[in-house]
């Protein structure tokens, strides 16, 4: 698992957020792991210390172009991708433009619309697909290897397929929520779209859902991740509640928190749908992710010698009846899944860590303990490069 290091904007420097995240994930994980660094503020300090993060094992970074908090500007992205390619680090991008989320937000409001279903207004498609073009050209002018995450629309899977055929490198992610969910989803009774609230959010209809699957399949998408991000549904302090008031007695869009959770339903809920060939299915899902973040051939494959023999193992076809998926099946700490009552054929057999059986679904389910899981170094991207070797040259 690579999970995420968010740098707060107050904060002038990265080394300080690995630190701290290393404090928390250490001898507390079932499970052997690495970090994203999160930029929120792209300071020459910051900066500099890009060198220190490659030596210390970390070659992936992400962005935002929307989020107040996170939000960078296109001078900043420039920086950030600058120094990205002098230390062979991967940038991935959050690819919406909080301008135009930001105008969308006020028009709803000045119309009192705040129900759950109008996060997903907020967020038109336009936003995301005008922001993966922009990302594009960034990426272009610089020729530094880029990640486009949690992409949604067909129109910004089209730039990215345009720019993937010119030769560039583009690569892209996306998540169960943008196969399995639509606009219907966040437009439930009462407060209960809020469990669908994500950004970007669920998109129009089922069709949106068939271009996603149909890039997963044709290549668009290198890897096809969870974005968990949980937020417990009945917390009025932290989580989803917590944007109900006396004024929003159904709540806030604006200020349900985002995000989802998925990562225990991602490899079932994909593997049942039964809509991609097995060896891309193990390609997004495992050796292109391995690739991408620097840990091929010791994750992600079975090399004798060099992989660390992490295996998945599910039930031969047919051996497992279809069952319909209940939060009460998972053990993350939610009280909801957004994939609730779905029809799944598939859930792991055994899971084997290093060689160890960690999960025996059939004979007492979780048998890891918690400690076991280790921080693992990565080296740069064996997949995301540059176009030209050298140093990037400022043109004249």
């Amino acid at each position: 698992m690579v999970t995420f290091a968010p740098q707060k904007k107050t904060e002038d420097t990265l080394l300080d957020t690995l630190a701290a995240t290393h404090e928390r994930a250490k001898d507390n994980c079932y499970i052997d792991y690495s970090f994203h660094i999160i930029v929120g503020n792209p300071s020459e300090r910051a900066l500099s210390e890009f060198k220190t993060l490659r030596e210390e094992g970390i070659s992936s970074l992400k962005i935002y172009m929307t989020y107040e908090a996170l939000q960078l500007h296109d001078g900043q992205i420039l920086d950030i991708l600058l120094e990205a390619r002098k230390q062979g680090i991967t940038t991935m991008i959050h690819a919406e433009n909080g301008q135009v989320i930001d105008w969308m937000t006020a028009q709803l409001e000045k119309k009192k619309l705040f129900a759950p279903k109008y996060h997903g207004s907020s967020h038109p498609p336009m936003a995301e697909t005008e922001a993966t073009y922009r990302a594009i050209s960034l990426s272009e002018f610089m020729d530094t290897p880029i990640l486009i995450v949690h992409v949604s629309t067909p129109a910004a899977a089209a730039h990215i397929k345009a720019a993937q055929d010119r030769g560039l490198p583009i690569y892209a992610e996306t998540c169960p929520q943008y196969l399995f969910l639509t606009k219907q989803d966040l437009d439930q009774p009462g407060f209960e779209g809020a469990k669908c609230v994500c950004s970007p959010p669920p998109r129009e209809s089922e069709a949106d859902c068939d271009v996603i699957w149909e890039g997963l399949a044709n290549g668009t998408f290198t890897i096809l991740s969870s974005d968990h991000c949980p937020f417990r549904y009945d917390d009025a302090q932290t989580g989803k509640k917590s944007s109900i008031s006396a004024e929003h007695p159904l709540g806030h869009f604006k200020y349900i928190p985002n995000g989802c959770p998925g990562i225990e339903t991602r490899l079932s809920l994909a593997l049942s749908a039964n809509r991609l060939k097995l060896t891309k299915f193990v390609e997004v899902t495992s050796a292109n992710p391995a690739k991408l973040y620097g840990l091929y051939p010791k994750k992600g494959a079975l090399v004798e010698g060099q992989s660390d023999a992490d295996v998945n193992i599910w039930y031969p076809e047919g051996k497992m009846e279809e069952f319909e998926l209940t939060n009460s099946m998972l053990h993350h700490d939610v009280d909801y899944t957004p994939f609730e009552g779905r029809r799944l054929r598939q859930w792991p057999r055994w899971t084997i860590l290093r060689g160890k059986v960690v999960w025996d679904r059939d004979n007492g389910g979780l048998l890891g303990q918690k400690g076991y899981g280790r921080f693992t170094k990565r080296d740069a991207s064996s997949l995301a490069k540059p176009t030209k070797e050298g140093e990037w040259v400022l043109p004249l």
